[in-house]
C-alpha cells in the first residue's frame, strides 16, 4: 500500500515539475524562433529588462537581494526583467496581502485579553525596554508575566514532554508545522489526536505543502477528516510561477487549551527524536510555555488558520481564562512573535539584531544555516571587535551541499574578527536559538539565511530574566564540547573554491 500511494504522488510531483518546464521552454522557443515576432518580444524584453534594473535598484529592499536580481538581469537581459515581474507583481501575491491585513486586524486586539506585563517589566527591565517596546507597539506581540518556560534539547525530551500535555487537552489542540511525515513521532501523536476528536475536542493541523512533498500522501487531508480532525495545506503547491509559492510555513506550534503551547525548530518526523538517523545525530531545540504566553501562540496559530481557511471566527471563544484568572506564577517575562514576509517589517532579523546589539559580555548562537546579509555580519563583527563574546556553532554534517559550502564562506571574516565558529560534529544542528547576559534568550523557528529572516512564515519566544534563559545557556555550552572550533586555518581555501564561493553567495537570497 505504501509504495503505491508513494508512486502516485511521485507522478503527481513530477507532472507538476514538466508543467513548469513548459511554461518556461514555452516562452523560450517564442523568443529564439527568429520570426518577426519574435524579435520585436526579444526588443521588449530586452527594454523590460532596463527598466526593471532602474526599479530594482531605486527601491526599499535588502542591499543583497538588489545585487543578485540585478546580476541575474544583466546575465540574462532578456528574461532577467520578465522573470523579476513574474515573480513580484501579481494579483495572487496582492490578494495575499490584502487577506491577512484583515485577519490581523480582525485578531490583534485579541492579544491584549490576559493583561499584558508591559509596565512591570519597564521597571524591572529598564535595558530591555527597547526590544519588549518593538515587539509590542510596533510589531503587536504584547510581553506577558505569569508564564512560566521549560527549553528541551534533544528533541527526545520534547516528545517525551509533549505526549502528556498532549493526553491532558480538555478542549482543543492546535498543531502548525512545516513538515510531518509518517513514522514513530507523528503516529505516537495521530493516535492521541484520533482519540481526542472523539472525546469531542476540537483537533486542527495545518503543515506545509512544500515542507512535505513526498512525505505525506496526496489526499492525507481527507484521511485525517474522517478521523474528525480538520487539516489545512498551507499554500498548495501549484504548477505555475508565483512568488507567493516561495512563500512558505515554516512555523512549528503545538497549542493546547492555549493554556501550555510550544514551539522552536523541531518537526513532527522521526529524524527530530533520532528514530531515523539522517544527518548523524540531530540535534535541536523546543520550549514550552505554559501560561499567559501561550495564548499569544495560539492566536498566532488561530491567524494563520483564519487566512488560509478564507472564513473569519469567533477567536474569543478559544481564550482559556474567560470563568478563571491565570494562577500561573511569574518566572521573568516571556514575549512570543512571528514574522510575516508580506509586511514590511523583517521580526525575526530586528529580534536577532536587538539582542546581538546590545550585549555586553555574550552572546551564543545555534543555527543550521549561517547566510546573513550586511547588517547581521556587520553587528556579529562589531559586538566580537567591541570585546563580546561571540560563538556561533553550525553543523559539521550538511543537508544542503551548496548552503552549507555558502555558510562556510563567511567564517574567514567572522574568525578574523574574532567570532568563535563551531562546527557540530556529532551530526546535524538544526536547532536555532540565541542566548546573551544570562538574562534574555530567544527560541524559535528563524533560521540565519534569508529564506527564513525574509521569505518565509516564522515564529519564536523571547525570554527576559527567566530561569530558563540559563537553560538555554547551559545546553550551549555543553554542546561545545561535541563541537569542533574553526580556525584561520581552516578557513583558508584555494582560489578555485573561495571563487566559487564568492558565487554562491552573489546568490545567496535564492538559496
Amino acid at each position: 500500500m505504501r509504495k503505491k500511494w508513494f508512486r502516485a504522488l511521485f507522478a503527481q510531483r513530477v507532472w507538476v515539475a514538466l508543467l513548469i518546464l513548459l511554461q518556461a521552454a514555452f516562452l523560450i522557443h517564442l523568443i529564439l524562433t527568429g520570426s518577426a515576432v519574435s524579435r520585436r518580444l526579444n526588443h521588449l524584453l530586452t527594454g523590460l529588462s532596463l527598466v526593471v534594473s532602474l526599479y530594482i535598484i531605486a527601491k526599499k529592499d535588502k542591499g543583497a537581494y538588489k545585487l543578485t536580481w540585478v546580476f541575474l538581469i544583466l546575465l540574462f537581459p532578456v528574461f532577467g526583467g520578465a522573470l523579476y515581474v513574474l515573480f513580484t507583481f501579481q494579483t495572487s501575491t496582492r490578494r495575499f496581502e490584502k487577506s491577512i491585513e484583515a485577519v490581523e486586524g480582525h485578531i490583534r486586539p485579541l492579544y491584549q485579553l490576559p493583561q499584558d506585563g508591559y509596565q512591570q517589566a519597564k521597571e524591572r527591565l529598564p535595558h530591555r525596554v527597547s526590544q519588549i517596546r518593538y515587539l509590542q507597539k510596533f510589531a503587536g506581540f504584547p510581553v506577558y508575566d505569569q508564564t512560566t518556560t521549560s527549553y528541551y534539547s534533544p528533541g527526545e525530551l520534547f516528545f517525551e514532554a509533549l505526549i502528556p500535555d498532549l493526553e491532558s487537552a480538555e478542549h482543543y489542540i492546535f498543531l502548525e508545522y512545516f513538515i510531518v511525515q509518517e513514522g514513530k513521532m507523528w503516529d505516537t501523536i495521530l493516535e492521541i489526536l484520533i482519540r481526542k476528536a472523539r472525546e469531542g475536542v476540537t483537533v486542527r493541523l495545518m503543515y506545509d505543502d512544500m515542507g512535505c512533498f513526498l512525505l505525506l500522501p496526496k489526499k492525507y487531508k481527507e484521511k485525517l477528516a474522517a478521523f474528525g480532525i480538520e487539516c489545512i495545506v498551507f499554500n498548495p503547491f501549484r504548477p505555475l510561477m508565483s512568488a507567493v509559492q516561495n512563500n512558505r510555513d515554516h512555523r512549528k506550534i503545538t497549542s493546547i487549551d492555549g493554556k501550555v503551547a510550544y514551539t522552536g525548530g523541531i518537526n513532527l518526523a522521526d529524524e527530530y527524536i533520532n528514530a531515523y538517523e539522517k544527518h548523524g545525530h540531530w540535534k535541536d531545540s523546543a520550549l514550552r510555555v505554559e501560561g499567559k504566553a501561550a495564548w499569544s501562540l495560539t492566536l498566532i496559530f488561530l491567524e494563520m488558520w483564519a487566512l488560509c481557511k478564507g472564513e473569519q471566527e469567533d477567536f474569543e471563544a478559544f481564550y482559556p481564562w474567560k470563568d478563571a484568572p491565570c494562577d500561573i506564577q511569574t518566572d521573568g517575562f516571556v514575549q512570543p512573535y512571528a514574522d510575516s514576509p508580506m509586511d514590511l517589517d523583517n521580526v525575526g532579523e530586528h529580534v536577532y539584531l536587538q539582542i546581538i546589539n546590545s550585549a555586553k559580555d555574550y552572546v551564543y548562537i545555534t543555527t543550521p544555516y549561517l547566510i546573513v546579509d550586511d547588517s547581521m555580519l556587520s553587528a556579529l563583527i562589531l559586538a566580537a571587535k567591541s570585546g563580546v563574546d561571540v560563538r556561533i556553532i553550525t553543523p559539521r554534517i550538511w543537508d544542503k551541499r551548496l548552503v552549507h559550502m555558502t555558510t562556510r564562506s563567511y567564517y574567514r571574516e567572522l574568525t578574523r574578527a574574532g567570532v568563535k565558529v563551531y562546527e557540530y560534529t556529532n551530526g546535524f544542528m538544526h536547532a536555532k536559538t540565541f542566548v546573551s547576559d544570562d538574562n534574555i534568550a530567544t527560541v524559535g523557528t528563524t533560521n540565519l539565511d534569508f529564506r527564513s529572516l525574509y521569505l518565509h512564515f516564522e515564529c519564536g519566544v523571547m525570554l527576559m530574566e527567566s530561569s530558563t534563559v540559563h537553560s538555554v545557556k547551559d545546553d550551549f555550552m555543553k554542546t561545545l564540547d561535541s563541537c569542533q572550533l574553526i580556525t584561520q586555518e581552516d578557513c583558508k581555501a584555494g582560489v578555485l573554491v573561495r571563487l566559487f564561493q564568492d558565487i554562491l553567495r552573489l546568490f545567496a537570497p535564492l538559496l
